[in-house]
């Protein structure tokens, strides 16, 4: 363990999700609230990604690699700098976390789960995101949903309403982290 490790409890939650669960909007209140640091990780996308995206076609792990490693990178920094930061990434595969986790040991997970059929009328109301919504097939077909082997992902259930879904991501957040 690092010195700041043992000297800071600085921590990164991750807003974690299949695109339409409302990370963005979850995160981004939830910085609001606790007044703490925020990073929307889709603007770390590489270019060519986004291009993929906007285009319909689904990314794969090897589009996925800079991305994350970018992610891993920032929440690195992040949790150096602020005591409480959130970061809004899909983080669809276990693998994917798991990259995230190494080297991160403050970095912990808030899953935001719901049905398709959810996020999919959710995904039809939006307007201005890249991501289309044929596209939410490949993303539960990606998903691996966490499970007991992971066990620093609290798991929020979206079927209600935008803030109780943010008023119980800063509960789980203040618990964690003893902040009042």
């Amino acid at each position: 363990m690092s010195q700041i490790d043992q000297a800071i409890p600085h921590q990164v939650f991750v807003v974690m999700g299949v695109s339409g669960s409302g990370k963005s909007a979850v995160g981004s209140a939830v910085s609001r609230v606790l007044d703490c640091g925020f990073l929307d990780g889709d603007f770390l996308h590489p270019r060519a990604n986004i291009d993929k995206m906007a285009s319909g076609q689904p990314l794969d792990d090897h589009d996925r690699a800079p991305w994350l490693a970018a992610l891993s990178t920032a929440a690195y920094a992040m949790q150096r700098t602020q005591t409480v930061s959130v970061i809004v990434c899909s983080s669809l595969k276990k693998a994917y976390r798991d990259i995230l986790r190494e080297g991160n040991p403050n970095l912990s997970f808030i899953y935001l789960g719901g049905t398709f059929e959810l996020i999919e009328s959710r995904l039809k109301a939006r307007v201005g995101h890249f991501q289309k919504p044929k596209m939410l097939v490949s993303q539960f077909a990606t998903l691996e949903v966490p499970g007991r082997d992971e066990p620093d992902v609290a798991h929020i259930d979206i079927d209600q309403s935008l803030e109780n879904v943010v008023a119980a991501a800063v509960q789980h957040i203040r618990a964690k982290t003893a902040q009042e």
